[in-house]
């Protein structure tokens, strides 16, 4: 019924990175994906930027992909990859679905680095503005593939400040010359995968270096949440498993999503078979 082996068991989150995640919003993978699959990410990432460069896309601009998850599947398969998922529902539990998925290809600037205060933000728009509660909830987390080497600062790193989920706002500086207070970059090699809460108040960064960054991002949410991009994976819904016709957002109808039956979630059904006290 499910290609998720019991294996897979082996990758759940640890008492450590649980509590790494809760109190900084961020945990790392070493080494997630092997060296072969970090080539073919590479090359299909480069196919789909061609392609759009084809079309016109700015060669000097970062490309911002969503919807990549049909256009092969090797991505389809990183979607309930057995070395992150369990680590995933570790976090957020079993009532998840993939909501978001985006590809950055993020080319050299040609430009000399600079201190311009960086465009800080909170995934997830309005509901930053209408949730009632403080600190907002988490609601979901990313898990980035890296597929370029990012373990130097000025390579496009994406930037976070660590223990900023909880905090609501951010101090920014008020003259737009450097980053707030305890700015990090995210230092990671290829094949790297890195968990972050979607409250962690993180950024972008420019391309300073030689070096086009490629990542792959997959957004997961509880199932009651609408996705966030024109996703058109229903196509694939017929050829997965189970599990993964979760994950891509199947349900029996729109109430299993708020109160979901065995049907709706086969990775509960899964663990409670393999992993009992995941299941609750």
């Amino acid at each position: 019924m499910s290609n998720l082996s019991p294996a897979s068991l082996e990758h759940r989150l640890t008492e450590e990175e649980r509590q790494t995640f809760n109190e900084t919003g961020i945990i790392y993978v070493r080494n997630a994906l092997s060296p072969e699959q970090v080539e073919q990410g590479v090359e299909l990432t480069e196919r789909i930027h061609e392609a759009k460069l084809a079309e016109g896309h700015d060669p000097r601009k970062a490309l911002f992909y969503p919807n990549f998850i049909p256009d092969d599947p090797y991505f389809a398969k990183l979607v309930d990859y057995d070395k992150v998922l369990p680590k995933v529902w570790g976090i957020l539990g079993w009532n998840i679905f993939l909501y978001h998925a985006h590809l950055i290809v993020t080319p050299p600037n040609g430009e000399a680095p600079n201190d311009k205060t960086f465009h800080w933000h909170q995934d997830s728009g309005r509901v930053n503005v209408e949730m009632e509660s403080h600190p907002r909830p988490r609601l979901s987390l990313k898990v980035a593939y890296f597929l370029s080497d990012t373990s130097e600062p000025g390579c496009g790193n994406f930037w976070v400040v660590p223990t900023s989920h909880v905090r609501d706002t951010i101090d920014r500086p008020e003259n737009g010359i450097g980053q707030p207070k305890g700015a990090t970059p995210v230092l990671a090699k290829p094949g790297d995968a890195v968990f972050f809460d979607r409250r962690l108040w993180h950024t972008a960064s420019p391309n300073w270096s030689d070096i086009t960054r490629r990542v792959l991002f997959y957004g997961y949410g509880y199932r009651w949440l609408r996705t966030k991009d024109d996703m058109t994976v229903e196509s694939l819904w017929e050829s997965c498993s189970p599990i993964r016709r979760q994950l891509l957002g199947w349900s029996v109808n729109a109430n299993g999503r708020f109160s979901p039956t065995d049907e709706d979630v086969p990775l509960r059904m899964w663990l409670k078979e393999h992993s009992p006290a995941e299941a609750e």
